[in-house]
């Protein structure tokens, strides 16, 4: 679906202090940008950024960083934020969330080798076309991207409704050295998923009775 560009949102985006302007200035240095070395994680294609506004309302000991490369989607997730954050009170707000607004490709210039500790893909573009399956982010590819910038430790959760590209992660990610611990075929009716976050998709398409699938990859 082609998005709609809203008028000045490239200059609504490049205002806002919630966004992080020339990531790379902080490459191994994204604990001085938030003021302490708490672990931290990374959405890819965050969208609105329902999941990551919740996740870091929950999970205050930790710092999120969320990814969007369209200006106009990105200034609706500023917006919602904005919005949430007015309602609260100043000691509840919290300040370990912070938007980059740029492409996935380029994540080895922001980051140094360790210094992600999770990365979430939700519902990701499925990018249909067999001639255009690099661009998936499960794609080997991007996998290799991945395994430059997370902890040891650290690891890869992937959602979506689409079946046909799950199965084909499924298969792609093991290939470039990646183990899958987790495996879900119906994540809502998994009872291990009582913590689930859901992001606007997800809502609105399990609310349709479709099935939501996700895995948890790990090297």
């Amino acid at each position: 679906m082609r998005l709609r560009h809203i008028p000045g949102c490239e200059a609504f985006v490049e205002k806002s202090l919630h966004v992080v302007r020339e990531p790379e200035q902080y490459k191994g240095k994204w604990a001085a940008l938030f003021g302490n070395h708490r672990p931290i994680d990374l959405e890819i294609g965050m969208g609105k950024g329902r999941f990551l506004r919740e996740l870091s309302m929950r999970r205050r000991e930790r710092n999120f960083l969320g990814l969007e490369r369209y200006a106009s989607v990105m200034m609706k997730a500023i917006q919602r934020l904005e919005r949430e954050q007015e309602m609260l009170p100043a000691e509840e707000r919290c300040g370990n969330l912070k938007f980059l607004c740029e492409d996935a490709g380029r994540l080895t210039e922001f980051f140094e080798r360790g210094e992600i500790s999770e990365i979430y893909l939700n519902f990701s573009d499925p990018w249909p076309k067999a001639s255009h399956a690099n661009r998936r982010l499960t794609s080997p590819r991007f996998m290799r991207l991945y395994d430059q910038i997370l902890a040891p430790e650290g690891r890869v959760e992937f959602k979506t409704d689409n079946r046909a590209l799950f199965d084909w992660s499924v298969e792609a990610i093991p290939q470039v050295g990646w183990k899958l611990v987790s495996l879900s075929y119906d994540l809502h009716g998994d009872p291990a998923a009582m913590d689930n976050v859901m992001t606007e998709y997800e809502e609105k398409f399990s609310s349709r009775g479709q099935k939501i699938c996700k895995l948890i990859a790990v090297r």
